[in-house]
């Protein structure tokens, strides 16, 4: 009886002990992907940073039109230790990272607002629709040059440029999001009584969701693109007034210097984008390319 009673506990603990093996080796690879990742990464950095001072250094790139790292280094430390002729890099960085999300919220407000209201009723979607095609089509460089002329050289049409950039992307994304809701769902839910404010907020908007944060990722970087070229059009201080005086005095390590510290603020904001994704989305099953990841 005991010899049958050990042979069961054994056998009950052979399952256990597999799974739990079967994790570790999940947990070592993930580790040695996450490794081989960032060594891909920091050898393409290497090489491209080292190939291009190379390049400079011997002559075969004219680093007049084309900077060479370590000049583009000496720049950085420049800005942030003797600042600029407008202030302090930071008070122009703080300008100009305002007036992104500033542009950033707005765009993205009354996109989503217009792509659920369009993609949900089909009238209105028949008589404003037009309209916002013949506004998507207009360059947006003449809006940022319109607005600086209404408004002025100071924030506010720096937020509208950004604005304008980041609604289209995020409006195109949530209209069709919600055309892509599942209709029989939806008519389940107003047959068991739903409002349509419910079938909105429970059904509708959810399900829209993962198509709307997709559209976030790109829109940052779009108002950051509408916030410097606004800035470069016009503007009293901002990182794309440093990078237009630096244009205008063929200064282009000054210039790839305001790119770098732009790239470190966008992927900043990318992460606390993605924190927001999986906060709101933690509900979603993982994709294919998430699950190879994990």
């Amino acid at each position: 009886m005991t010899a049958l009673i050990s042979s069961e506990t054994h056998q009950s603990e052979k399952p256990v002990d597999t799974e739990t093996a079967a994790k570790n080796a999940g947990r070592v690879k993930a580790r040695r992907r996450a490794a081989s990742i960032w060594i891909g990464r920091v050898v393409l950095a290497v090489a491209v940073v080292g190939g291009w001072q190379w390049f400079t250094a011997v002559g075969w790139v004219d680093k007049f039109f084309f900077g060479q790292p370590s000049e583009i280094w000496d720049s950085l430390v420049k800005l942030f230790t003797e600042g600029t002729a407008f202030g302090t890099i930071w008070e122009n960085l703080g300008v100009t990272a305002q007036e992104a999300f500033l542009g950033f919220l707005l765009g993205t407000l009354v996109g989503v607002v217009l792509g659920i209201l369009l993609g949900s009723n089909k009238y209105l979607s028949a008589v404003v629709g037009p309209y916002i095609r013949i506004v998507n089509s207009i360059p947006r460089i003449v809006l940022g040059s319109i607005f600086i002329v209404a408004f002025g050289l100071g924030v506010f049409p720096k937020i509208l440029l950004a604005a304008v950039l980041v609604f289209f992307v995020v409006f195109f994304n949530a209209f069709q999001g919600v055309r892509e809701v599942d209709q029989n769902l939806v008519a389940n839910v107003r047959v068991l009584g739903a409002s349509p404010y419910q079938v909105a907020m429970h059904v509708t908007i959810p399900s829209a969701m993962t198509w709307i944060i997709a559209s976030l990722h790109t829109a940052f970087g779009f108002a950051i693109i509408g916030a410097l070229v606004a800035e470069v059009l016009g503007a009293q201080k901002g990182i794309g007034l440093i990078i237009s005086q630096a244009q205008g005095t063929f200064d282009p390590n000054t210039v790839f210097a305001c790119m770098v510290i732009i790239a470190v603020v966008t992927l900043f904001a990318e992460s606390l984008i993605n924190l927001l994704e999986h906060r709101l989305l933690k509900w979603r099953p993982p994709n294919r390319s998430e699950a190879q990841a994990i």
